[in-house]
């Protein structure tokens, strides 16, 4: 599996004139990875093409079953030209996790890393220049059997794309308005919640979409049973600075087990702060705001890095966090995070891997 075959496009695209104007996920570089998987033969077939829409029958279980999981991972230029990537080990043992739970045949995570350095070599006049731009890497995979019926496929596509983007948040680091979500769930343990599958985004869209109706950036998620214990931001995991001590709602079955999260738990816990993950109700948030104990809440992310909250709304009350800035424990994780991704700062856990 190591032989990955390379086509060059002909004509390659015109690439972005002004980096500092990107939007998030319109633009899309000259080539892609792709590798088959049939029952019996296994991955396979690891190529480089160039960028196109693909052949899929009517009949791909992908259109029907949703059978389908992704990563969200980025690539950065430093000041002295490197390319770096951050824990990206970490994104593809939790591709291999969510396979798991879609029924989708595990990956060989060593090849997948090669696989991206390699198109990452092929591609890196795409990555941005500019800090605070990068190049948003989508690996993913579906079901493409021609066949209805329930039942796990028997045959897949991996595909990597790459896309060079700003922010994703338009408010870029000015504080976020969210809105928690009282009718609708996300998810449920025993259910697909810690898993990167599109039909956990599918299913927050109605909600996302009265969020924003109502001049919301994003939907806070509580649990699915008894609706009153925090879970996750729909892109983001959640924490909150409560009288000095961080709090984050612990991984349970039905949260996104993110990278970035991880990685802030483990920066903070570094410098001291007592970090404390367990199950956290909206109801404690609010009493704590209240009481004037609530200090910080901030989103974590790959497309945002941070997210400071500046507003939440639950039900009709409307918490106003940090007085419309940025908080220091939030500003501090991602100056911290984003002096190690663009690679000018110190990286005492060794979680930049540079693309040689």
């Amino acid at each position: 599996m190591s032989n990955i075959k390379i086509e060059l496009a002909k004509t390659l695209k015109e690439k972005p004139k002004n980096e500092n104007a990107l939007d998030f996920g319109t633009i899309f570089t000259d080539h892609m990875f792709i590798m088959n998987y049939d029952k019996g033969e296994g991955w396979h077939d690891a190529r480089i093409v160039p960028y196109g829409p693909l052949s899929l029958d009517p009949a791909a279980m992908i259109l029907h079953y949703g059978q389908e999981v992704f990563e969200g991972m980025k690539a950065y230029r430093t000041r002295d030209n490197r390319i770096l990537l951050f824990r990206p080990q970490e994104n593809f043992k939790r591709l291999n996790n969510s396979n798991e739970r879609l029924c989708i045949p595990k990956m060989d995570e060593g090849f997948l890393l090669q696989a991206l350095t390699t198109l990452l070599h092929v591609e890196k006049d795409w990555i941005p220049h500019q800090e605070g731009t990068s190049l948003y890497i989508r690996p993913f995979i579906i079901a493409t059997d021609a066949k209805l019926g329930v039942h796990p496929a028997e045959h897949y596509l991996f595909i990597i794309i790459l896309s060079p983007v700003g922010a994703y948040y338009k408010e870029g680091l000015n504080p976020v308005k969210i809105y928690v979500e009282q009718n609708y769930v996300r998810a449920v343990r025993g259910g697909t919640g810690f898993a990167k599958t599109s039909g956990n985004y599918a299913s927050s869209l109605k909600a996302q979409e009265e969020a924003e109706e109502q001049q919301y950036t994003q939907v806070l998620w509580l649990d699915g049973v008894e609706k009153k214990y925090i879970e996750e931001v729909g892109t983001m995991n959640v924490f909150f600075k409560i009288n000095g001590e961080v709090l984050t709602p612990e991984l349970n079955g039905s949260i996104l087990p993110g990278v970035t999260r991880k990685s802030a738990i483990e920066l903070v816990r570094s410098w001291g702060y007592p970090v404390v993950e367990r199950k956290l109700s909206i109801d404690e948030v609010s009493k704590a705001y209240d009481e004037g104990r609530l200090e910080e809440a901030f989103g974590t992310g790959t497309a945002a890095v941070i997210s400071p909250i500046g507003v939440l709304k639950w039900r009709d009350k409307i918490m106003k966090i940090g007085g419309g800035e940025i908080g220091k424990l939030s500003q501090r994780i991602y100056d911290e995070l984003t002096a190690i991704q663009w690679g000018y700062g110190e990286d005492k856990f060794g979680w930049a891997y540079e693309v040689n």
